[in-house]
Formats: C-alpha cells, sequence, structure tokens
C-alpha cells in the first residue's frame, strides 16, 4: 500500500480491468466530482462517487468492497469490517473493526440511498456522459439494469473480485 495516496486518476483511461465503463457529470461538478461506473469482464460493477465513496459488487449484485469516509470496506463471511489506514513514521497499519448490526444496516442504507439517487439523476436527465469506453456500448444502461436487478443490499462472503 503506498504511503502517499492522492486523487483518484483518470479512471475513464487508466481503470482498464473495467472493461465497460462510464464516466457521468452534474452540472458544475469538478472533475473528482464525477460519477464513474464500470463492469469488469465477469459482470461485477464498480460505481464512484468521485473519490468516496467507492462500491464495488461481484457479479452476483453483492457488496464485497467499499471506500467510504477514509475506510476500506471489505465483506468477510458476509458481514462488513471497516479497516482504517494509521500510519506510523515507518509504515501504514490497518485496524481492523467488525461493524455492529447497526452500523452494518447504517452502511448499506446509506450505500442504498446514494445508488437510488444516482438512478433518478440518471433517469432525471440531470447528468452528463463525460466519456465512455468502449464508445458505441450502452454502458449507461447496463449499469442502471444492474443497480435494478440488485436492488436489496446484500454483502458479499469475500471482498476479492471473482
Amino acid at each position: 500500500m503506498a504511503r502517499d495516496e492522492s486523487e483518484r486518476e483518470d479512471l475513464l483511461h487508466e481503470a482498464t480491468a473495467l472493461v465497460e465503463r462510464i464516466e457521468l457529470s452534474a452540472a458544475g461538478a469538478v472533475p473528482n466530482d464525477h460519477l464513474f461506473a464500470g463492469f469488469r469482464k465477469d459482470g461485477s460493477l464498480s460505481v464512484y462517487f468521485g473519490s468516496d465513496p467507492v462500491y464495488h459488487f461481484n457479479s452476483a449484485g453483492e457488496l464485497r468492497r467499499a471506500f467510504c469516509d477514509g475506510l476500506v470496506i471489505k465483506a468477510d463471511r458476509g458481514r462488513l469490517v471497516s479497516l482504517d489506514r494509521r500510519r506510523q513514521d515507518s509504515e501504514v497499519q490497518l485496524v481492523r473493526h467488525d461493524l455492529t448490526d447497526e452500523e452494518q444496516v447504517a452502511f448499506l442504507a446509506s450505500m442504498t440511498a446514494r445508488l437510488n439517487d444516482f438512478e433518478s439523476q440518471c433517469c432525471a436527465g440531470t447528468l452528463s456522459k463525460v466519456g465512455q469506453i468502449p464508445a458505441d456500448a450502452d454502458v449507461l444502461s447496463r449499469v442502471l439494469a444492474f443497480l435494478t436487478d440488485h436492488r436489496e443490499a446484500k454483502i458479499a462472503d469475500e471482498p476479492n473480485a471473482r
């Protein structure tokens, strides 16, 4: 893990593991606030709301990993755990916290609300396409279909992409 973190890079051009991807912006948004979504070859989806939060799902629509409020959130046997990066002089330590039932419910509710708002903005036409790869794909329709098909928030057994 790098000691120095920076704002996310140009995901549209650099996130090559996401074979279909799209970048969207709301009126007046700066690039670091753009929305980005993309699919891996296996059909798993990643959604970035600027640099934070970020949600990664497996192909079954289960949350496998997230980055929110500076924390790494990952699935572990169907539960969520957070990893807090604590910087020391010579290393970065990850301090683990198993989310309580209440924390997990609150996290999933916040994620669901954010994804529903994203879907509403797309349907209302308030977001503009910045770009997409490949240029001839209908990535946004695929993203919206994925979100519709997986409305109920579920947690994966493991954080890794399959």
